[in-house]
């Protein structure tokens, strides 16, 4: 479904990615975890276009999108849901929601709300407030629907547990599983809490310096492991 292969990305001079290759698979649901500083908020960016690469290829669906834009990659089914979550704090909830759909399906708008809402309801009594003044739990529920009304085939999301309390993160996890086994959806996050991520991710990778050092399937793996790649 995607496919990496000797991916390059850099900031000016500074390479920041480094002959990155790996495979996701259509339902995976893949964690890609490391420290702060190695790379992997580049690396995502770089996959659904923000970024342009150095060298290497992305292939998505048999087609190669490297040098595609941001708004091309959405439309083939590449939805991301930004580290801060990034909503539009004077628009309302219901607004910020509905800018999702604005260039996909504008005419299943409704009907894409009413989905949001069953799997976030506590936005129900909020669609008509400011998105800026939610908990940050709030927001990223709204980040993350509003990702949905794209009808993604593929969801990207970089630290959706950052900043929000332990049961509104759990939470998020459950509702992430529900929403992929029922939508059939592949799910990519980048993530350093464990606890979130191995509730939710089937595989990992571990980056360092720019590079994926580690794989592996998170049922054979124990936390301590991954620990050591993570701290200091």
């Amino acid at each position: 479904m995607l496919k990496v292969v000797e991916l390059q990305v850099s900031y000016g001079k500074s390479r920041v990615v480094n002959n990155v290759s790996f495979n996701v698979e259509k339902n995976d649901k893949v964690c890609l975890m490391g420290r702060n500083g190695v790379g992997k908020t580049t690396l995502m960016k770089s996959l659904i276009g923000l970024l342009p690469t150095r060298e290497g290829f992305i292939r998505w669906e048999e087609k190669e999108i490297t040098n595609t834009r941001p708004y091309q990659r959405s439309r083939m089914g590449l939805a991301y849901v930004p580290q801060g979550r990034e909503i539009i704090p004077m628009l309302t909830v219901r607004e910020n929601i509905e800018l999702g759909a604005l260039s996909h399906h504008r005419k299943e708008t409704g009907k894409l709300l009413e989905e949001v809402l069953e799997y976030f309801p506590a936005l129900k009594e909020h669609l008509g407030r400011k998105g800026g003044v939610l908990s940050g739990g709030q927001q990223q529920q709204l980040a993350i629907g509003r990702a949905l009304m794209s009808k993604p085939k593929i969801l990207f999301l970089d630290e959706p547990s950052e900043g929000i309390q332990p049961n509104i993160v759990a939470e998020i996890a459950t509702t992430l599983n529900r929403i992929q086994r029922e939508k059939a959806l592949t799910l990519f996050i980048v993530e350093q809490n464990l606890d979130f991520a191995f509730k939710i991710a089937d595989r990992f990778y571990i980056m360092e310096k720019g590079e994926i050092v580690k794989s592996g399937k998170s049922i054979d793996t124990s936390l301590d492991m991954i620990k050591k790649y993570l701290t200091l």
